[in-house]
């Protein structure tokens, strides 16, 4: 079945002068315009098209992607605002709508904000939605500790990060574990740390086990950033040295070291280790 604002693998059917048409199944024939079209199509082949309404309202499919399908949320720019709400970029050349009863403040030109898309199931017109809460679930037994997660990050609280998973559910980064620039709307992975008896669910930005968030690497990382985001420690350093710093071994630092360089948190220097 053919799905407005998703992703369908649709068959070429026939081919016109301004494009070719592709099995739409439920909706019958839909047009690609030319100019979407793979090179070297043949009758028969089949392409992975985004279906969405034209501004016309006319069923059109496309090979270029949007920056959220529909059940999704992104982070998306304000290019217009006019008497029926506001207009974001959303990767595509026709602009998706967020209606004024859609918005959880008023939204204005040239702000960003993060927002869900959605088909307004009478027109099947794809919109947009800035009240979040309505469109995230609010059950969370399906979430194992450990389990990596796709999050993007929301708004800043007096506790640290909230962050949507997997565009299903809220969940938490608390600050005294954050040891990384986070920015609204970014794209991270992350990990399920705790999934609580009121429904709310703990985050880590670090997997448990080899780089789990321990005392050892929480200490590591407070000391560099208490000063001034550098330590002229390295892997290079006495032994002696590192356990009067940190209270570990050498072994154990070179590990939380490694950890922290390839998630990009820190950045290792001829003569030390500096906080990105």
């Amino acid at each position: 079945m053919t799905e407005i604002g998703k992703t369908n693998k649709l068959q070429i059917l026939r081919e016109v002068d301004f494009g070719v048409y592709l099995d739409g199944d439920n909706y019958g024939e839909i047009l690609m315009p030319k100019k979407y079209l793979p090179e070297n199509y043949k009758i028969d082949d089949f392409v992975e098209a985004f279906v969405y309404l034209d501004s016309e309202d006319r069923i059109v499919a496309t090979t270029e992607k949007p920056y959220a399908m529909v059940g999704e949320f992104a982070f998306l720019k304000v290019v217009a605002v006019n008497e029926f709400g506001a207009f974001l970029d959303w990767g595509l050349i026709k602009d998706v709508l967020v209606p004024f009863n859609e918005q959880k403040q008023k939204m204005e030109e040239g702000q960003s904000y993060l927002v869900y898309i959605y088909l307004d199931e009478k027109s099947e017109r794809i919109a947009a939605s800035s009240k979040l809460d309505k469109y995230l679930e609010e059950e969370s037994t399906d979430y194992q500790e450990g389990q990596e997660v796709n999050l993007i990050i929301s708004n800043k609280t007096n506790i640290g990060y909230k962050a949507i998973i997997n565009h299903t559910h809220w969940g938490v980064i608390y600050q005294n574990e954050i040891f990384q620039t986070l920015t609204k709307g970014q794209k991270i992975k992350g990990y399920i740390k705790k999934s609580r008896e009121d429904n709310k669910i703990d985050l880590s930005l670090y997997k448990q086990g080899y780089e789990k968030v321990d005392d050892s690497l929480a200490k590591v990382l407070f000391v560099i950033k208490n000063n001034n985001g550098f330590i002229s420690v390295t892997d290079k350093s006495s032994p002696k040295i590192i356990y009067e710093m940190f209270g570990i071994s050498k072994k154990t630092y070179k590990k939380i070291i490694g950890a922290l360089y390839r998630r990009k948190i820190i950045s290792i220097e001829k003569d030390g280790i500096k906080l990105n």
